[in-house]
C-alpha cells in the first residue's frame, strides 16, 4: 500500500524523492509540497489506482468523523499548553509572544481560527507561510515584533530560516519535520545571539505511533546531551544527524515498526548520531579558527576597532536628533524603562514619507511599543523587546528625509558659529563634505552603496587645511545677534574669497578620500574572502553529494531499477548548483571592486573662537598666556601617559585623531591571553588654583556612550610639579540636553571622587 511506497512519488511528470526537500528554499518547498499532496500517487496501473482511491475514501471518511466529533487530542494538548503553562503569561498576567510551527497550510489555518477564538481576539493571531510575498512576510514580521496586541505567530517553514523572531522566546512545534536541519532552523529563530531570555520549546508528538516512538527517543537523548553540552545541542542538530538520515529512520519505523529488530536498529541509529563525543567534536569543528597573535597586534586591531566605533553616530547623538526632529513633526516619545521609550502614534506625514522613500522590507508601523537608541537596551528582562532606532531604521529614515527637505536651504546658506572652548583669536572655516564609496558598476545608479561618510575639514586664514575631526559641530553653538553684528566684517576677509572651495575639495581628494577608501576596502576584502570560502564549501559539498548520487543512479538505470528521467532530473539539479556557484563567485568577486565617488561640498560655517568674541566685547582673554595654557596641557598629558606606563599598560596619544578621548591605555593580556578592556582617557590639565573644569557636550556624550571604558583624568599643574593624575570613573550620569553645548563642573567635587596617585614630578 502507500506505506510501502513511501519516499518516492511522481508529481505530474517530475520524479521526486521526499529527501530532495533539502535542495529547495522553504517557500519553494512549500509550493512543491502543495503540488505533491494534490498530485502524488503510488499507483502504476488502473487497478492499483482504483484500490488507492478506495483506500483514500476510507481515510477521508475517518478524517471527517474526527472533525465532526471535535475530539482532537493534539489540539487539546496545545490548548492545555496555551492556557495552563506558567511560561505563557507574564507575572502581570499578559500573554507572552509565542511562535507555533506546523508543516501544512491547512493545519495553519485551522490553528489560527481555533487559537483566535480561544484567546478571544482573532487579530492577535497572524499566519506566516510561503504563499505570502517577500514584502508581505517582512511586514508580518515587523507587526509581530512591534505590535503589543499581536501575540501569536503561526508559521510554516517559510519562517524557519532567515527571519529574526528574537522578540519571542517561546516556541511550539505542532508538527515536526523529518529533516533535522529544519528543526534546528526553527529553533534558531528565537535561540540566537542577543537573546536574553531562556528559550522554551514544546514538541507535540503522538506517543502511541511508530513515528512518535522515534521522536520520543530522539528528544530524550537530546535532553540528556543538552545538559552535558551547556544547551548547545540544537545549534548542531542538523550536522549531528547528517550521517544518520532521520527521514530514513522514520520511513523504516512506519514500514516495519512491528519488527523488534527494526525498532532496535532505528533507536540505535538515533543513539549513535547523538553520541556525546561526536557532538563535542562537531562543536570543536564549528568553533572559530584559533590564530596566535602577539599582544601588540591585538592591541593595534582593537584600537582601530575602537576608533571606528567612535566615528559612528553614537546612541546619544542619534537620540538627541531623533527626539527633537520627531517632536517638530508632531510626534511624541514617552519614557518607559531607562533608555527606552514608547511611541503610541506615528504621524501620518512620516508614514506617508516612508511609503515614498522607504523599502518595503521593513515599513514604518503606526505605533511602537518600545524603542531605544542603544543596543544594550533592546532587551530588558521581563519587558517587551525594543526596536533599535539607528540611521538605517525606516522610522529614522523617514524623519531624517523630511527634516533635510525643510532644513537643506539653511545648510547650503552657511552660518557663523561659536566655539566656546576655544580661547584663541583665530577664526576658521569648518566645511562639510559628503563622500561615498560604491561597488564598481555600469552606472552610478546600478552600483551598490557600500559606505557614505560626512567628513569635516578646517581651513585657516594662513591657508592651512586639516581634518576637522569626527563630529566637531557638536561642540559649537550659534552666536547671539549682537555678536553676529559685531563680527560680521569677518565674512568679507580676503582669505574667504580665494579659491576656498577648490582648496577644500583638493584636501578631500588627496587626504580624506584615500583614508576612507583604504579603511572600507580592507573591510570589504575580508568580508568577501570569508563569504567566498563559506559559499564554496557549502555548494561544492552539495555538488559533490549530487555527483555521487548521480553515479549511483546511473548504475540503477543501467540495471533497469530506476527510470532514466529521474537521472536526468538529478543531473539538471547538479548543473544548476554548479551554475549557481559560478554566478555567486562572480557576484562576490565583483563586489570586491570598489570605487570612490567624487567628494561633494555640502556647506560650511565660519567658526568664531570665544577669545575673539571676548576681545570684540572689550573683555580680556580668559587666559592671557596661550603658551602657558598649552604647556599645562602637555604636562598633564605626559603625567597621564607616564602613570599608565608605570602600570605596565601600552599607551598611545590619540589626541590629534579627534576620536573623543586623548589617551588609549591597554592593560596587558591575562593568563588566558585575553585582553582586558582598554582605558579611553580624557585628560584635563588645570592650574593648581583652578576651581572648575569645563567639558563639552561631545565629551559628555562620548563618556556615556563608552561606559566603563571612559576615564576622566585631571592633573593640577603648579610650576614644574604635577599633582595627579586623578581618575574619575563614570564622571557623568545624565546626557546633555539637546541645546546644551558645555558644562562647568566643580573641581573640588570631582577630586573628592577621584583616585589620587602620588605626586608626579
Amino acid at each position: 500500500g502507500i506505506a510501502e511506497t513511501l519516499g518516492e512519488y511522481n508529481v505530474g511528470s517530475i520524479p521526486y524523492r521526499y529527501e530532495d526537500d533539502e535542495e529547495f528554499p522553504d517557500p519553494e518547498f512549500e509550493e512543491l509540497e502543495e503540488r505533491l499532496v494534490d498530485e502524488a500517487s503510488a499507483a502504476e496501473t488502473a487497478q492499483e489506482m482504483e484500490k488507492e482511491i478506495e483506500l483514500l475514501r476510507g481515510l477521508e471518511e475517518q478524517a471527517r468523523q474526527v472533525v465532526q466529533s471535535q475530539q482532537d487530542r493534539k489540539w487539546e494538548t496545545l490548548r492545555e499548553v496555551l492556557e495552563e503553562n506558567k511560561y505563557m503569561r507574564t507575572p502581570e498576567g499578559h500573554r507572552r509572544k509565542l511562535i507555533i510551527f506546523t508543516e501544512h497550510r491547512d493545519t495553519l489555518n485551522y490553528l489560527r481560527n481555533r487559537i483566535g477564538t480561544l484567546i478571544g481576539n482573532p487579530e492577535a493571531v497572524i499566519a506566516f507561510h510561503g504563499g505570502h510575498s517577500r514584502d508581505e512576510r517582512r511586514a508580518l514580521q515587523e507587526r509581530f515584533r512591534n505590535d503589543p496586541e499581536t501575540v501569536v505567530l503561526i508559521a510554516t517553514d517559510a519562517a524557519g530560516e532567515g527571519v529574526n523572531l528574537q522578540n519571542a522566546h517561546l516556541m511550539i512545534n505542532y508538527d515536526l519535520p523529518w529533516n533535522p536541519n529544519r528543526i534546528e532552523q526553527r529553533f534558531g529563530r528565537i535561540h540566537r545571539i542577543g537573546q536574553t531570555e531562556v528559550c522554551h520549546l514544546w514538541n507535540l508528538v503522538a506517543k502511541e505511533t511508530r513515528e512518535g516512538a522515534v521522536f520520543e527517543r530522539l528528544f530524550e537523548k537530546l535532553d540528556a546531551e543538552r545538559e552535558a553540552l551547556g544547551g548547545r545541542v540544537f545549534d548542531i542538530l542538523g550536522t549531528a544527524l547528517a550521517g544518520q538520515s532521520l527521514r530514513d529512520v522514520l520511513i523504516e519505523a512506519i514500514r516495519y515498526g512491528n519488527d523488534p529488530d527494526v525498532r532496535r536498529k532505528n533507536l540505535e541509529k538515533v543513539e549513535g548520531a547523538l553520541d556525546r563525543q561526536k557532538l563535542e567534536q562537531i562543536l570543536r569543528d564549528n568553533a572559530l579558527c584559533e590564530q596566535a597573535m602577539t599582544p601588540e597586534v591585538l592591541f593595534q586591531i582593537k584600537e582601530e576597532m575602537e576608533k571606528a566605533e567612535a566615528r559612528k553616530l553614537q546612541p546619544l547623538f542619534v537620540q538627541a536628533f531623533f527626539g527633537e526632529a520627531f517632536r517638530r513633526l508632531n510626534g511624541e516619545m514617552r519614557p518607559r524603562e531607562s533608555g527606552r521609550f514608547e511611541i503610541r502614534h506615528v504621524p501620518a506625514d512620516i508614514r506617508e514619507r516612508d511609503k515614498r522613500i522607504g523599502s518595503p522590507r521593513q515599513p514604518v508601523t503606526p505605533a511602537y511599543e518600545r524603542i531605544c537608541f542603544d543596543k544594550s537596551n533592546v532587551r530588558v528582562s521581563g519587558k517587551p523587546p525594543a526596536s533599535l532606532i539607528h540611521p538605517g531604521h525606516p522610522l529614522m529614515r523617514a524623519v531624517t528625509n523630511i527634516t533635510l527637505d525643510k532644513m537643506r536651504p539653511l545648510l547650503a546658506r552657511g552660518a557663523m558659529l561659536l566655539n566656546p572652548a576655544d580661547e584663541g583669536m583665530e577664526p576658521y572655516l569648518l566645511a562639510l563634505i559628503d563622500h561615498s564609496i560604491r561597488e564598481s558598476g555600469a552606472s552610478q545608479k546600478e552600483a551598490a552603496l557600500v559606505s557614505r561618510r560626512l567628513h569635516f575639514c578646517a581651513v585657516y586664514p594662513d591657508g592651512r587645511v586639516r581634518s576637522g575631526g569626527y563630529a566637531p559641530h557638536l561642540d559649537l553653538q550659534s552666536l547671539d545677534s549682537s555678536d553676529s553684528s559685531r563680527l560680521a566684517h569677518l565674512l568679507n576677509e580676503d582669505w574667504l574669497a580665494h579659491d576656498l572651495e577648490a582648496r577644500v575639495l583638493d584636501y578631500a581628494r588627496n587626504t580624506l578620500v584615500p583614508q576612507h577608501y583604504k579603511e572600507v576596502n580592507q573591510r570589504r576584502q575580508r568580508i568577501v574572502t570569508k563569504t567566498l570560502d563559506a559559499v564554496r564549501n557549502r555548494l561544492i559539498t552539495e555538488i559533490n553529494r549530487l555527483g555521487d548520487r548521480f553515479m549511483d543512479m546511473q548504475e540503477k538505470v543501467r540495471s533497469g531499477r530506476q527510470p532514466a528521467v529521474q537521472l536526468e532530473n538529478l543531473r539538471r539539479r547538479r548543473d544548476d548548483l554548479a551554475a549557481r556557484l559560478h554566478a555567486r563567485e562572480a557576484e562576490l568577486e565583483a563586489s570586491a571592486h570598489l570605487e570612490a565617488a567624487t567628494p561633494v561640498l555640502l556647506g560650511a560655517a565660519l567658526v568664531i573662537p570665544q577669545g575673539l568674541v571676548n576681545a570684540a566685547e572689550g573683555e580680556p582673554p580668559a587666559t592671557a598666556d596661550g603658551a602657558a595654557r598649552k604647556r599645562i596641557e602637555q604636562l598633564a598629558m605626559q603625567a597621564v601617559m607616564d602613570y599608565e606606563r608605570s602600570l605596565g599598560h601600552a599607551v598611545k596619544d590619540v589626541s590629534a585623531d579627534n576620536c573623543g578621548w586623548d589617551v588609549t591605555a591597554q592593560p596587558p593580556a591575562d593568563s588566558d591571553g585575553r585582553l582586558p578592556p582598554a582605558r579611553h582617557i580624557e585628560v584635563k590639565g588645570r592650574r593648581a588654583d583652578a576651581t572648575t573644569v569645563t567639558v563639552s557636550r561631545n565629551e559628555i556624550a562620548q563618556a556615556l556612550n563608552q561606559g566603563d571604558k571612559f576615564w576622566l583624568a585631571i592633573a593640577l599643574v603648579d610650576g614644574d610639579e604635577v599633582d595627579g593624575p586623578h581618575y574619575i570613573r563614570q564622571p557623568f550620569t545624565q546626557p546633555p540636553d539637546w541645546a546644551e553645548t558645555s558644562k562647568a563642573l566643580d573641581l573640588a567635587k570631582l577630586l573628592a571622587r577621584a583616585k589620587a596617585p602620588a605626586m608626579i614630578p
